[in-house]
């Protein structure tokens, strides 16, 4: 705690006392407010420079978005990212900062030194963080300059997901440092994707990618299924009124390849990814602190 700065721990102290979701939602709001056409390329690239996005690697021009919030879920120019030459290697779903990384022990995952959360209340129920017991889990976490979408990081099926509500708190350094069970505390969207059987599957045979939600927003939308996200620009989370959570089983599962879109975040946040065995090592490239790319390996066999 005497490393987080004391205006960090200010404002974190100031954040729990206030309406979180109610204040996210009104900034989502401003931020899809839109903008005319004369103001759109030099709003988009101020805003870009401000944050240090890049924006060569976008699939459209600065004066193609309407809004800010259609800039941070922009989507990528085709060939910037490439995925792995092995199918069954798992792959970074977002580009972002490479946060925790480890073994999941006694139930519990590390957010930061001196804190660990239960996968089961991560999860939502203990049923699911059995699946994961003795795995691995990685924290990526998500700055407002990175690509906003979440992609698959194995080819498989979604079998079930899960809303979970919560607070909106910030999920930046100071915070995950300062915060005893943050992840667990905040708004998050879980999809449980289950790998074909036979091939050797580094990671295992189910994945769990947790989306947290974040102060500022705190929305996220599902690819794999539209329907859960109701009207625009309504997401599955940061729903007013919304208090208790809400599971999916799909049956037959959605089919998912490496790489489909899943997820996507309207303005930044982390993604948690547990895999349900420890098969593997982790790419040496997949250290806490490292940037990381969508598509970047994240284990590799012997």
């Amino acid at each position: 705690m005497s490393r987080v700065p004391l205006r960090w721990r200010a404002v974190l102290a100031l954040l729990r006392r206030l309406p979180q979701g109610a204040l996210s939602r009104l900034t989502g709001r401003l931020a899809e407010l839109r903008l005319p056409r004369f103001l759109r390329s030099p709003v988009i690239r101020g805003f870009a420079a401000m944050v240090g996005a890049d924006l060569a690697e976008a699939a459209e021009a600065p004066e193609s978005f309407e809004s800010v919030s259609s800039f941070f879920t922009r989507r990528l120019a085709p060939g910037v990212r490439s995925w792995p030459e092995d199918p069954a290697a798992p792959a970074s779903p977002v580009d972002g900062v490479v946060g925790a990384v480890g073994v999941v022990e006694d139930g519990r995952a590390l957010q930061a030194k001196g804190y660990a959360y239960r996968l089961d209340e991560l999860l939502g129920t203990s049923e699911a963080a059995e699946a994961f017991q003795d795995g691995r889990f990685v924290t990526l976490y998500l700055s407002p300059r990175h690509y906003h979408r979440v992609h698959a990081p194995v080819t498989g099926e979604v079998a079930w997901a899960r809303a979970q509500p919560g607070g909106l708190l910030p999920v930046n350094d100071p915070a995950v440092r300062s915060v005893p069970d943050l992840f667990v505390r905040n708004e998050r969207l879980v999809a449980g994707i289950l790998r074909p059987p036979g091939a050797e599957r580094l990671g295992g045979g189910q994945v769990a990618v947790v989306a947290v939600g974040a102060f500022n927003v705190g929305r996220i939308s599902s690819a794999f299924d539209p329907t859960w996200n109701g009207p625009p620009p309504v997401g599955v989370t940061n729903r007013k009124g919304r208090r208790k959570s809400e599971s999916r089983s799909y049956d037959p599962p959605i089919p998912v390849d490496r790489g489909d879109e899943l997820m996507a975040f309207h303005l930044g946040s982390t993604v948690i990814l547990l895999f349900a065995d420890a098969e593997g090592e982790v790419d040496p490239s997949v250290v806490p602190g490292a940037e990381i790319r969508l598509g970047q390996p994240l284990l590799r066999g012997p």
